[in-house]
């Protein structure tokens, strides 16, 4: 008797996830002009950006803003980039106080005004989707009122984005008022749950502050991610650090993303790196596709 097991002839072969795509953020080429920068990315075989609006990269407020728009547009799509746009820029709104204003100061309508321009930014660009975060909850202003001025000015960015058919990626960030999954689920809940309010997720947030091991972190969060940024870390510390250079295995997360369906960018996110940014940039690459097995 035989008793090898086989599998009928005619049964289709499981197809294979597809290959992840890779990104770089602009704000680790602080000290290149954008356009240079794109080049070089698309050079090291990057397959998209993610755009950080900001003073030196396509400011959202320069007086020619339409032309500097278009000719971005032009040449992502002649190098073949796919582009998110980021709103983390640090000085962009005021020169004095990093991110500030935020959804929750006083003055935050300089705040919403910036992400509707970045809204409209990503609908010219074709963007795959917009991402922000909460901010840090200003000293005198009480929870209760941070987090009401949190829902309501994402639900005016989320009315901006359905009539743009853009889509928002919100991030969790460590020390905001949303800093984790939870706190992006209670956010999610208090706005309907909207179609466009997606998630952007940080791996390296996940070593730092979430309880899950971060495989475990990517599977949960499979459902809603929009967005990727891609970062080594440690565990309690928000640095982002090169690949190797803290604590995570990369190996099982990015086989929890493509096991999940993810068909994002995963861009890295080493944004104090400007210093070495091509040198970086192409040794990011390289760890990522031997990780993924891309070779």
């Amino acid at each position: 008797m035989n008793l090898t097991a086989t599998a009928p002839a005619d049964r289709p072969a499981t197809p294979a996830p597809p290959a992840l795509r890779w990104g770089y953020g602009t704000n680790g080429f602080a000290n290149h002009r954008l356009t240079d920068a794109l080049r070089v990315l698309a050079d090291l075989g990057y397959e998209g950006v993610a755009l950080t609006l900001d003073h030196c990269h396509l400011d959202p407020f320069a007086p020619d803003l339409g032309r500097r728009v278009a000719a971005t547009a032009d040449l992502l799509r002649d190098l073949g980039l796919a582009v998110v746009i980021e709103t983390g820029a640090r000085y962009l709104l005021d020169p004095r106080e990093k991110h500030a204003p935020t959804l929750l100061h006083d003055e935050r309508a300089k705040r919403l005004d910036f992400l509707r321009h970045a809204v409209a930014i990503g609908a010219d660009l074709g963007a795959e989707a917009v991402s922000f975060w909460a901010g840090v909850r200003p000293a005198g202003v009480p929870p209760r009122v941070a987090w009401q001025r949190l829902v309501d000015g994402c639900a005016d960015v989320v009315a901006h984005a359905d009539r743009a058919g853009v889509t928002l990626g919100f991030e969790p960030e460590p020390g905001m008022l949303v800093e984790d999954l939870a706190g992006w689920h209670r956010l999610r809940a208090a706005l309907g749950a909207p179609a466009r309010f997606g998630l952007t997720l940080d791996i390296g947030h996940c070593r730092c502050l979430e309880p899950v091991d971060v495989p475990q972190c990517v599977t949960d969060a499979a459902p809603y991610l929009v967005n990727v940024q891609i970062d080594d870390m440690r565990r309690g510390v928000h640095e982002h650090l090169e690949f190797g250079a803290g604590e995570i295995d990369f190996p099982p997360v990015l086989r929890a993303l493509r096991d999940g369906g993810y068909r994002g960018l995963v861009a890295v996110e080493l944004p104090r790196h400007s210093h070495a940014a091509a040198a970086v940039a192409e040794s990011a690459i390289e760890f990522l596709r031997d990780a993924a097995g891309q070779r």
